[in-house]
């Protein structure tokens, strides 16, 4: 093997450059991973190349390390490091996390990551089947939230903001079993797209089209944001009985008003905490067929047209992209 690989650094603001960077080598309790296929995570993207932190307070230094912000991927273990006890040479592992600490990321051909941080997977899943599963992952801990209240089993489920993040919840909010899933988006081509995997009704964020009203026919048992604007959150407090809870990063703050408070009264839920079993609850959708990531990629492009590829998320002609390291 090669001493050296192919990774994307981003050396500034508006420039990404593909180059030639030391192999990595797996610490302890690590296993360096051939990466098959990462896809983007739209904000993460548009927000390192445009200069702008992704957290509020989050600090950025560039050049960013090689690979960030890769987190989304997938590929062959082809290395293990000291203590590792699970996972071989051979094995296929998707990333169930993003480690959260400063460290090379999978924009590149080869990543040195946690064993703990990984899920094995069958060799039949390609990477537009399952390179999204750290998304998946984030997804159903806002499923997890509403387990705390009872769950969504046969309750109409709200979804807005159908990105990447609300049409994984169109998916999982059917395979918990909501008896009803109404997908609110903006984009016409979103709404067509949610109904296609599973969404039983999909509506622009009308205000005169769905008057407010939360215990009228029309009203939703329980709501997911994944939007994180505060006009996104209060149009579904205004129409959900029981709970909205927000998975879309806040950066505003949100009004509860009065009219929030009574009959009984709306709960607006926060996020809970990446964990293990939620990436193993979406693996398992996925192999069950419950779960499909793949139409989530509207193209595949190498890392020579990573610019090209955020400006397509920018502008909403892609959902996300998916990079392939090996190609020209």
């Amino acid at each position: 093997m090669s001493k050296s690989m192919k990774a994307l650094q981003i050396e500034a603001p508006g420039r990404a450059v593909w180059k030639d960077v030391p192999l990595p080598k797996p610490a302890a309790g690590e296993v360096l991973v051939k990466v098959l296929g990462v896809t983007t995570c739209p904000h993460w993207d548009m927000h390192m190349l445009g200069g702008q932190p992704m957290f509020p307070g989050m600090k950025l230094e560039y050049p960013l390390k090689p690979g960030v912000p890769g987190h989304e991927a997938m590929g062959e273990v082809v290395a293990v490091g000291k203590g590792v006890k699970a996972l071989k040479v051979g094995h296929r592992v998707v990333a169930w996390q993003d480690t959260g600490k400063p460290r090379d990321g999978f924009y590149a051909q080869y990543n040195a990551f946690p064993e703990k941080s990984l899920l094995r997977i069958p060799t039949n899943l390609t990477p537009l089947q399952v390179a999204s599963l750290e998304l998946a992952m984030c997804v159903e801990v806002s499923f997890q939230q509403l387990a705390q209240l009872g769950g969504v089993k046969g309750r109409r489920i709200g979804v807005a903001g159908l990105g990447p993040a609300g049409l994984v919840a169109v998916q999982l909010a059917k395979a918990h079993g909501a008896r009803e899933v109404v997908g609110i988006d903006m984009v016409a081509s979103r709404r067509n797209l949610a109904r296609k995997l599973g969404a039983d009704e999909t509506r622009a964020p009308n205000a005169k089209a769905w008057k407010a009203g939360r215990y009228d026919a029309r009203a939703l048992d329980d709501a997911i944001d994944c939007t994180g604007l505060p006009v996104s959150i209060e149009f579904l407090m205004d129409r959900t009985q029981r709970c909205v809870t927000i998975f879309g990063v806040l950066r505003e703050n949100v009004a509860f008003a009065p009219r929030h408070l009574w009959g009984p009264g709306v709960t607006l839920m926060g996020y809970g905490d990446h964990n293990r079993a939620a990436g193993e609850t979406a693996l398992k959708f996925i192999r069950q067929g419950k779960l499909d990531l793949a139409p989530l990629t509207t193209k595949t492009l190498p890392f020579t047209r990573y610019a090209e590829g955020v400006e397509l998320l920018k502008t909403k002609q892609a959902i996300k992209i998916l990079f392939d390291p090996w190609a020209e």
